[in-house]
């Protein structure tokens, strides 16, 4: 594979080419973004997958849950559905995407939209909830929404900085538009990261005037729940167990749990995997299956033999500080 994606090098430099030329277009303003009068907070990345957006999409609900009425906007990748759709009670995974019904189950109280077309959700979201703000979920290269406020996500080990374009390396957007972002996180780093080492990487990174870098650390769950059931990670230890992921980087769930001396098998399947009736069957033969909280909601009402390991982003030093009160002064007014 790696030596496949060398030698589609020539066909990386055309993409890194048409990106420059719209993004470019986009500044000069020749295509046109549109600011809307509710404050708008994108949260996305310049790579394909894998730094921990839902995660923080839910840090960001966490920290205005109770404070405002707030609305969260996505795509939905590879649901069944189209068009603009506004999750209800009897929604279901195929209707509104995996990553949205995931955070749908965990705050009802928020309002979780679908739409592709993002002037169009916002629109439609601005007619019928009048929310007091919108995440929009994985839109940081929807340049036609000019964000309020954009949160842009790089892991650690796999920055951007050290990326190439798509299909030579992970890049879909170019390192130039990182400059567009008011706060830069650098997700899954180890927990007890140096500050020289985080010193470097600000560095490489090179954040403007404006900008501020924060650091964060995945802190996954002690226990596994299954629905509302909570079992510890050593109810399995002498039993037959199996992985099971369909995200885009799951190394580091693989390396917590054998951390944790847990034997098992994995089974990766790529990103937003909706599963086979073969497949399914397949999994119904092992004895215990764990996974990802984004692969449960996709999985749950087709297997009993089902774990998750919840999972969420600590944001390093004074990192929450920083988030919370930026996102307070976006919904008091105050640029």
């Amino acid at each position: 594979m790696q030596l496949l994606r060398k030698l589609l090098f020539p066909f990386s430099l055309v993409y890194a080419l048409v990106v420059y030329i719209r993004n470019f277009l986009y500044d000069i303003g020749v295509f046109k973004s549109e600011r809307y009068d509710t404050p708008t907070v994108c949260i996305g990345n310049l790579s394909v997958g894998g730094t921990g957006k839902t995660p923080m999409t839910e840090l960001v609900i966490d920290i205005l849950r109770d404070t405002s009425k707030l609305a969260v906007l996505s795509r939905g990748y590879k649901r069944k559905s189209k068009g603009f759709v506004l999750a209800q009670a009897d929604s279901t995974v195929e209707e509104i995407g995996d990553e949205p019904f995931q955070i749908f189950s965990k705050f009802p109280e928020v309002t979780v939209a679908v739409d592709a077309d993002r002037r169009n959700g916002i629109r439609e979201l601005e007619k019928k909830i009048h929310p007091a703000m919108i995440l929009l979920d994985d839109a940081y290269q929807h340049r036609k929404v000019l964000p309020h406020f954009s949160i842009l996500l790089t892991a650690y080990g796999d920055l951007y900085t050290d990326d190439w374009y798509l299909p030579t390396g992970n890049l879909r957007d170019s390192k130039y538009a990182a400059n567009r972002a008011n706060l830069i996180v650098v997700t899954k780093c180890p927990s007890d990261i140096t500050g020289q080492e985080q010193e470097r990487i600000v560095n490489k990174i090179g954040p403007k005037k404006n900008q501020q870098v924060l650091f964060a650390h995945l802190a996954y769950d002690q226990d596994l729940k299954h629905g509302a059931t909570t079992v510890g990670l050593n109810t399995f230890k002498d039993k037959k167990v199996s992985l099971v992921t369909g995200i885009a980087n799951p190394a580091p769930l693989v390396a917590y749990l054998k951390n944790k001396g847990l034997e098992f098998d994995h089974l990766s399947f790529g990103d937003h995997h909706f599963f086979s009736e073969n497949e399914i069957d397949r999994l119904k033969t092992k004895e215990v299956i764990i996974t990802t909280e984004k692969d449960y909601v996709r999985l749950s009402d087709k297997l009993d033999n089902l774990y998750y390991l919840p999972v969420k982003h600590v944001l390093l030093n004074n990192g929450y500080k920083v988030l919370k009160e930026q996102l307070f002064q976006l919904m008091n007014g105050i640029s």
